[in-house]
C-alpha cells in the first residue's frame, strides 16, 4: 500500500495541464492593465526555477610568510643543527623562533642570545627560544648543539617563527640529524655464520640427511649379509634281493629342496624412533624461527588495511612528515595553556597544535575538524575545537576551504584538554575512511 501511495503522489505532476486545469478551482479575471503585463507561461511544461549560481569556497592555499625558516643538521659528531631565519620584506620584522627538543635531550651551546627553557603545560621536553628583530632583506643564522642519553640514534628538532602573539607561524622547518648507527640489516648481514639462523637450519638439514643416508646404509648391509648354503639330501642304502647276500643299493641322487626365502627384515625400532625424533625437531624448529619472525616484523600500531580503512597508519615524532591516502602531516609544536587565546568554558585547557598540511593529490581535497584528535593519558581523547581554531587563524575557518592539489598550508589547531597531562598523541586523516596519522607528541 505504500509503494502505491508513493506511485500515485509521483505520478500527480506527470499529469496533463488540461485535467489540471479542469480541477482547479476558476480564478478571477485578471484587470485589463495586468493582463496585458502578464507573460503568458506555455501549458504542458512547468515553469523552471530560477537558476542559482553556485558557490564554492576557494581552496586555501600558502601566501608567502614575511620570515622564512630553513633548517639543516651538521656535521658534527653531536647533535647539532644550523638554522637560518630570513626576512624578504623591505621593512623589519619581530619574531619569535622556536627549536623543539626531543625526550630526552637538552641544549649544550645556543648562539644568536637564544635560551633554553621548559615552558609550563608543554607537551615535549624542552625547547630553545630566540627573540629577534629581523632587518629588511637580511638572514640570521642560528647554531644549537644537542647532548642525547643515546647519541647513537638520529634526533629531529622542528623550528618555527612566530609572529608578536606567538600562536600563528610564519614557517617551519625540521631537520634530523643522524648519527653513526648501523642498521638492523647490516648487523645481521655481518655477524658470523655459525649465528645467522638461516645457516644454523641448513646446517641441521644437512645433518639429518647425512645421519639418515648412514642409518640406511647400514641396515641395507646388514640385510644383505650372506648365509648358510642348503646341506644336499640323499637316499641311504637299501639291503639285497630276497635268499642272497646284502647287496649294496644305488644312491640316486635327489635334487635338493630349494631354500625357504628368508623373511623381510624391517629396520629397528630405535632408528625408527632416532629418525623420526630428528625430522620431528627439525620441522618444529623451522616453524618456531618462522614464527618469531613475523611475530617480530608485525606493528600493531597500525590500522587495519582492509575494510573500511584506505591505507596504512603511520606513527611518527615531532618534525617527521607522516603520509597517508592524500595528506603530508608534519606536526611541529605542541603547547598547552599558552600564548593570547582565550580560556576554554568549563574549566579546560587549550592546546595549540602547529601543523603543516601537504596535498600529494592532483585534485582539492577537503577535511575536517572532528576527524582531527588528540588522545589524553587516560586513552580518551577530543576532537578539534573549531570555535577556538577559528580564533586562532583570524576568523578564517580552515575547515570549509579545500587544500589545494600539491599546495602546503601551515596552520594552528586548538584542542580543548581536561586535566593537568598534555596530550600524548595526536591522530591526523584526510577523510573518514583513511587510515591517517598517528605523532607522538611526548
Amino acid at each position: 500500500m505504500l509503494v502505491n501511495c508513493l506511485g500515485i503522489i509521483a505520478a500527480v505532476p506527470a499529469l496533463p495541464a488540461a485535467h489540471r486545469a479542469e480541477a482547479a478551482p476558476p480564478q478571477p479575471a485578471a484587470p485589463p492593465a495586468a493582463a496585458a503585463r502578464a507573460t503568458p507561461i506555455p501549458t504542458g511544461m512547468p515553469a523552471a526555477p530560477p537558476a542559482v549560481p553556485t558557490t564554492k569556497p576557494a581552496p586555501i592555499r600558502l601566501s608567502t610568510p614575511p620570515v622564512t625558516v630553513a633548517v639543516a643538521a651538521a656535521g658534527t659528531p653531536a647533535p647539532g643543527y644550523r638554522i637560518q631565519v630570513r626576512n624578504a620584506g623591505p621593512t623589519p620584522v619581530e619574531t619569535t623562533v622556536r627549536q623543539e627538543l626531543p625526550a630526552g635531550s637538552r641544549a649544550t651551546a645556543v648562539t644568536g642570545g637564544g635560551r633554553a627553557n621548559h615552558p609550563i603545560g608543554s607537551a615535549t621536553a624542552n625547547e630553545v627560544t630566540w627573540r629577534l628583530r629581523l632587518p629588511g632583506r637580511s638572514t640570521t643564522t642560528l647554531n644549537t648543539a644537542l647532548s642525547t642519553a643515546a647519541p647513537d640514534r638520529s634526533v629531529t628538532a622542528p623550528t618555527c617563527a612566530y609572529g608578536t602573539d606567538g600562536t600563528r607561524p610564519y614557517d617551519c622547518a625540521t631537520a634530523t640529524w643522524t648519527g653513526s648507527r648501523v642498521p638492523a640489516a647490516q648487523v645481521t648481514a655481518a655477524a658470523p655464520a655459525w649465528r645467522r639462523p638461516p645457516v644454523l637450519l641448513a646446517a641441521l638439514a644437512a645433518l639429518l640427511v647425512v645421519a639418515g643416508g648412514v642409518l640406511w646404509w647400514a641396515w641395507r648391509r646388514r640385510r644383505t649379509r650372506p648365509g648358510r648354503a642348503p646341506a644336499a639330501t640323499g637316499v641311504p642304502p637299501v639291503a639285497g634281493g630276497v635268499g642272497g647276500p646284502a647287496e649294496q643299493g644305488t644312491v640316486y641322487p635327489r635334487p635338493a629342496m630349494p631354500a625357504l626365502a628368508g623373511r623381510r627384515r624391517r629396520p629397528p625400532i630405535w632408528l625408527v624412533v632416532g629418525v623420526a625424533a630428528a625430522v620431528l625437531a627439525g620441522v618444529v624448529g623451522a616453524a618456531a624461527w618462522t614464527a618469531t619472525q613475523r611475530v617480530a616484523a608485525m606493528d600493531t600500531t597500525k590500522q587495519p588495511t582492509s575494510g573500511a580503512w584506505v591505507g596504512n597508519s603511520v606513527t611518527g615524532a615531532l618534525g617527521v612528515p607522516l603520509r597517508e591516502t592524500a595528506f603530508e602531516f608534519t606536526v611541529y609544536r605542541v603547547s598547552c595553556g599558552v600564548g593570547t587565546l582565550p580560556a576554554a568554558p568549563g574549566g579546560g585547557r587549550q592546546c595549540l597544535a602547529t601543523v603543516g598540511v601537504r596535498n600529494l593529490t592532483g585534485g582539492e581535497q577537503t577535511w575536517h575538524g572532528q576527524l582531527q584528535r588528540a588522545y589524553l593519558t587516560g586513552g580518551n581523547w577530543v576532537a578539534t575545537d573549531e570555535s577556538a581554531t577559528r580564533v586562532a587563524n583570524l576568523g578564517r575557518d580552515v575547515f570549509a576551504q579545500p587544500v589545494a592539489a600539491g599546495s602546503r598550508v601551515l596552520l594552528p589547531l586548538v584542542f580543548t584538554v581536561h586535566g593537568d597531562d598534555p596530550p600524548k598523541q595526536l591522530e591526523l586523516r584526510s577523510g573518514v575512511f583513511s587510515a591517517g596519522v598517528r605523532v607522538n607528541v611526548r
